[in-house]
C-alpha cells in the first residue's frame, strides 16, 4: 500500500440508424456538453474568483508560528536512516543529535525563500498543463486504496485493470485536471514492478499531468526515467512534469523511504508535496491549535530540505487532516475540527509563499450513501474555500481511503464540476446584470420566454448528469433509480466509449522497452 493508506491500514452504438437517430445522438451530445459532467473537452484548471475563508487572525497566526519554531528548535524532527540528510542539515547550521535534527529559529523559513510560489505542472499534451499556486485549484483523483468497489457492487482487491479504468475515467472527466498517481494499488502486479505499469498507464491512457512513484527511491528514479522518455531530459530537468506525495510519518518523523524519494525528485526539479499525515488524537494533539503547530513544524522541516537538495526545487505545503473516534479509534471525516485545521494550514502556507495541498472528497462511509455525500461535501467545500491549490483525493474515495469506488468517482466528479462553477464567482458583466430582461418582463410576469433567458439558458446553470430533478411520477416510470444506479450506468457508458489520446508510437515503444528491461532485471516480489 502507499501514502495515507499505509497508516490507516495498519489499523457503441451501431452505425446507421437514420437521420432521426443521428439527430438524437447529437442532441444528447449537446446536453452532455452543457452539463459539465459528461466526457468531452476538459475544463481548464480553476482560477478562483472568490476570496479565501480565513479562521485565524494575525495574533493567532503568529502564535502558531512561534509554537512551531519552539517545536523545531527544542524538540526537533527525526530524519531516519539517511546519513546524507543528516550531513546536509549539519552543513546548513542545524544541531543534529543522532537522527534528530534541531533547527535554529528562522533556518527553515530562510531556506524556503528559494522555493517558487507558483509553477506550471506540464502535461504531455500542452493544452492540459495546469498552474500550481496563487488562485489556481487543480483536482486530482483518489490516491492509494488497496481495494475497489466495482460496478457489480463487490469490494475486492484492486487490479491493474481497475487502475487503467480509473486513469481513463480521470482523463474523460472534464472537471478532473490530472490522472493522478496511485489511483488504486494493483495487487495483481508484483510490488517491486507495479510502479512501472502505473506510470506507463498514466502516460498511455491519459494526456493529463500525472504523479510519480514514491514507495522507494529506485522507483522514483524509474518514474523520472520514463518521464524523460516522454518529455526529454532537458525539459524534465528544467520543468515540473510530475507531482510527488511525500508524507511525514507523523508525529515528527521523516523515514528513509520518503526522504529517499524526496531527494530523487527534488534533484530533478520535480515537485514534492510534503504532507504530514494527521489523525488528530493519534498522530497529533486532539486540539486544532496543537495540530496546526505540529503540521507547520513538520512541513517547514520537510519542505525546506528540498532546497538543500536543489535550490528552487518545487515544493508544496501539504496536509492530510482527519480526526479519530475517541470511542473506536477509527478515522472520521467531514467533521468540523479537520476543516478548521485545513483552513488554518492554508493561511500558514500563504504566509510561507508556497502552494498548498489539502482536502478532497473524503468520507468514512463504506458505500456511496448519504454519509459519504455529506462528509465529502463538507470536506470539498472547505477545500475550495480554503484556497487549496492541489486537491488530492478529489474523486473516488470511500471507507477512509481504503477503497476506490467507481460509482463514488462519478458522483464526485459531478460535484467537482459544481465547485468549478462556484469558483467563478459572480459575473458582473452587462449581460449578467440583466437589466434588459428586467425591463422586458416587468412586474407580475415571468422570465421563461424573454429574450435574455433564451440567449443564456444553455449556460445559465450547472447541469448535473446524475441528479434527478424530474417529477416523482417520471422517476417511477424510469425505474426509481438512486444516484448510485445512475452513476453506475454513466460509468459503464464512459468506459465503453473511451478513446485513448494520441501517443507517439516511438515514445510508446521506448516506454514499453524500458518497462520490460526493468522488470526483467529483478525477480518478482509481493512484499
Amino acid at each position: 500500500m502507499s501514502e495515507d493508506i499505509q497508516q490507516v491500514a495498519s489499523e457503441g452504438a451501431s452505425e446507421g440508424g437514420g437521420r432521426r437517430s443521428r439527430e438524437g445522438r447529437g442532441a444528447a451530445a449537446r446536453r452532455a456538453s452543457r452539463t459539465g459532467g459528461g466526457p468531452g473537452p476538459s475544463l481548464p484548471y480553476i482560477t478562483r474568483k472568490i476570496k479565501e475563508y480565513e479562521v485565524l487572525d494575525e495574533e493567532g497566526l503568529q502564535l502558531i508560528e512561534a509554537n512551531a519554531d519552539r517545536v523545531l528548535e527544542e524538540i526537533g524532527i527525526e530524519f531516519r536512516e539517511d546519513p546524507e540528510a543528516l550531513q546536509l542539515w549539519k552543513e546548513a547550521g542545524a544541531d543534529v543529535k543522532g537522527e534528530r535534527v534541531h533547527f535554529p529559529k528562522g533556518l527553515c523559513r530562510e531556506l524556503l525563500k528559494t522555493a517558487p510560489s507558483s509553477f506550471t505542472w506540464h502535461a504531455r499534451n500542452p493544452e492540459r498543463s495546469v498552474h500550481i499556486g496563487g488562485k489556481a485549484t487543480v483536482f486530482v483523483p483518489v490516491y492509494g486504496p488497496p481495494f475497489v468497489r466495482d460496478l457489480e457492487g463487490n469490494r475486492r482487491y484492486a487490479t491493474i485493470e481497475d487502475f487503467r479504468n480509473f486513469v481513463k475515467l480521470a482523463y474523460m472527466a472534464p472537471s478532473m485536471h490530472s490522472s493522478g498517481g496511485t489511483v488504486c494499488e494493483p495487487v495483481d502486479v508484483p510490488v517491486n514492478k507495479r510502479h512501472l505499469d502505473m506510470v506507463y498507464s498514466h502516460i498511455k491512457y491519459s494526456d493529463k499531468p500525472f504523479m510519480g512513484s514514491v514507495t522507494a527511491p529506485e522507483r522514483a528514479e524509474d518514474s523520472i526515467a520514463m518521464a524523460k522518455i516522454v518529455f526529454g531530459d532537458e525539459f524534465v530537468e528544467n520543468n515540473t512534469v510530475m507531482m510527488n506525495l511525500i508524507n511525514a510519518n507523523s508525529p515528527m518523523v521523516f523515514d528513509e523511504t520518503m526522504v529517499g524519494a524526496l531527494k530523487v525528485y527534488a534533484r530533478h526539479n520535480q515537485a514534492c508535496v510534503v504532507s504530514p499525515f494527521i489523525l488528530s488524537g493519534a498522530m497529533s494533539p486532539v486540539t486544532v491549535a496543537g495540530t496546526l503547530t505540529q503540521i507547520l513544524a513538520e512541513v517547514l522541516a520537510g519542505a525546506s530540505f528540498t532546497q538543500l537538495i536543489r535550490k528552487g526545487a518545487r515544493v508544496l505545503f501539504g496536509t492530510f487532516a482527519a480526526s479519530i473516534s475517541m470511542q473506536s479509534g477509527a478515522p472520521t471525516f467531514g467533521s468540523p475540527e479537520p476543516s478548521l485545521v485545513s483552513y488554518g494550514a492554508a493561511q500558514l502556507a500563504r504566509r510561507l509563499g508556497i502552494p498548498f495541498r489539502t482536502g478532497g472528497s473524503l468520507c468514512g462511509s463504506k458505500i456511496p450513501d448519504a454519509q459519504a455525500a455529506h462528509e465529502s461535501a463538507n470536506t470539498l467545500n472547505m477545500t475550495l474555500l480554503a484556497g487549496t491549490n492541489f486537491v488530492l483525493h478529489a474523486a473516488g474515495w470511500l471507507e477512509g481511503g481504503l477503497v476506490a469506488s467507481y460509482e463514488k468517482f462519478m458522483i464526485d466528479q459531478d460535484q467537482l464540476g459544481m465547485q468549478q462553477k462556484f469558483a467563478e464567482g459572480i459575473d458582473l458583466s452587462e449581460n449578467a446584470q440583466a437589466l434588459d430582461a428586467i425591463r422586458e418582463v416587468g412586474p407580475g410576469s415571468h422570465y421563461l420566454g424573454c429574450a435574455h433567458t433564451q440567449a443564456n439558458f444553455q449556460t445559465a446553470f450547472y447541469r448535473s448528469p446524475l441528479a434527478d430533478n424530474n417529477s416523482f411520477e417520471q422517476w417511477e416510470i424510469e425505474g426509481q433509480k438512486r444516484i448510485e444506479d445512475r452513476a453506475n450506468a454513466l460509468c459503464r457508458t464512459w468506459l465503453e466509449s473511451y478513446e485513448a489520446p494520441y501517443l507517439d508510437p516511438a515514445i510508446d515503444e521506448a516506454l514499453l522497452a524500458y518497462v520490460k528491461s526493468r522488470k526483467d532485471s529483478m525477480p518478482d516480489a509481493f512484499t
